[in-house]
């Protein structure tokens, strides 16, 4: 069937997907692997066939056998990768010009937020590279070299930037949404409103926070110095992870002196977890359960195959002091260092939460089925941790779930009331 014309054409696979996934796949049988040798030994374990030198491992005719598999596996992953690798450029000469599709984004977006950690220091192609967008293209390209000015001139670049950071297993994509069949992104509103160019961040959401934040400042600081005009306003909209890697950003910035926190002036959070998520807390204590007995301890291994961007989510860590030199599996109490709003920038919170205002106080406190509200809204309880958000400056988008913040009619409202209030005003009502 013929394509549409005037309809750009796009992949959803890639040759370069091709082998990555063939060592993925070899290394995830390398693991099961593992895993069930772990749990065959831990029974032999019981039955007193013990195996000093490595409990985990069995031993005679049964390690040689689960030898056997690791070195096929290993002997045909190879094998498969030399021939992709043979074939890849044959294959890349034979796709065309062809952008990648926006659903080939976005699962390689949620396999970055599950696994970008291991995907980066494997080497994989799958890993994701972090770079700034405007009007849909890469501000540098791969090697680092400015590609925008090309494709913009300095008579469409504005004075200010509004920046898009979108959240975990996301990417700048997905802030295109719908709202009852109609297309919906908070962003290009927004900018409008604001007199802004609007710039959009992609980034491994796999990576710990603080990692992404100390590559987002140098980001920032190098973008002040390419972009067309002279820029004087940088505005921020982050949704879930991505406001935390923001804060982590600014911090970055501040202490290394750069030049770009000056010109921060509003930073809006959507459902950002600034004290953490419970899911990612429940995934500790299975970590914890599983751990505790010998025939399950195998097992846990499976749960500590997600990424370290995940496990920052247990409490919300933006800094290398919180997780450095720490068992990012085991279980612990809040250790965070805290870290306040940013002086001279206006900040606003808006929370979400799955029940009415009617509703109960417990249900509205669970929030948006991934985030609590006190969480979003920068409320602890030990005051010395609270985020001291001004009161007009928060909001709750009542029957409004995580993601559904990104198509809400009444936070988009919301945002543009406070964009256009000289000083910050009473949040209109859901």
């Amino acid at each position: 069937m013929a394509q549409r014309a005037g309809r750009p054409k796009t992949k959803h696979l890639r040759a370069s997907d091709l082998r990555a996934g063939v060592r993925l796949a070899s290394q995830a049988v390398h693991s099961i692997a593992r895993v069930t040798e772990g749990v065959h030994q831990s029974v032999w374990s019981k039955l007193g066939l013990h195996n000093k030198a490595h409990p985990e491992r069995t031993q005679g005719l049964t390690a040689r056998v689960y030898q056997a598999i690791h070195h096929l596996t290993f002997a045909v992953g190879r094998g498969v990768d030399n021939t992709l690798a043979r074939l890849q450029p044959s294959l890349e000469r034979l796709e065309d010009s062809a952008a990648s599709s926006p659903e080939r984004e976005a699962v390689l977006a949620a396999l970055n937020g599950v696994m970008g950690d291991h995907l980066l220091e494997s080497g994989s192609p799958l890993a994701t590279a972090m770079n700034l967008y405007w009007g849909g293209q890469p501000v540098w390209d791969e090697a680092g070299r400015l590609a925008i000015a090309s494709k913009n001139s300095a008579a469409s670049a504005k004075h200010k930037v509004l920046l898009l950071v979108h959240g975990l297993c996301m990417n700048e994509q997905l802030w295109d949404t719908q709202h009852q069949g109609r297309a919906v992104n908070h962003g290009p509103t927004l900018a409008q409103a604001m007199g802004c160019s609007l710039v959009s961040l992609r980034y491994n959401t796999g990576l710990h926070i603080s990692t992404n934040g100390q590559m987002l400042a140098t980001m920032l600081e190098q973008l002040q110095a390419d972009w067309p005009v002279p820029l004087h306003e940088i505005h921020v909209l982050a949704h879930s992870m991505g406001g935390l890697v923001v804060r982590s950003a600014v911090h970055r910035g501040i202490t290394t002196q750069q030049t770009w926190p000056l010109l921060l002036k509003t930073i809006f959070f959507l459902g950002t977890p600034h004290h953490g998520a419970p899911l990612e807390r429940a995934g500790n204590r299975l970590d914890g359960i599983l751990a505790s007995t010998s025939t399950t301890a195998p097992l846990s291994r499976l749960t500590q195959l997600r990424s370290s961007g995940i496990t920052d989510l247990r409490y919300g860590f933006v800094l290398d002091q919180d997780w450095a030199g720490q068992d990012r599996f085991h279980r612990a109490p809040d250790h965070r260092t805290t870290l306040p709003l940013p002086e001279g920038v206006a900040c606003y919170a808006v929370a979400g939460t799955l029940a009415g205002k009617s509703g109960l106080l417990a249900t509205r406190l669970l929030g948006d089925g991934l985030v609590p509200l006190h969480s979003a809204l920068g409320q602890h309880d030990d005051d010395a941790r609270s985020l001291q958000f001004a009161k007009s400056s928060t909001f709750i988008a009542y029957r409004t779930n995580h993601l559904a913040l990104l198509s809400s009619p009444t936070v988009a409202a919301q945002l543009l009331h406070w964009s256009s209030a000289n000083d910050p005003q009473t949040a209109v009502s859901s």
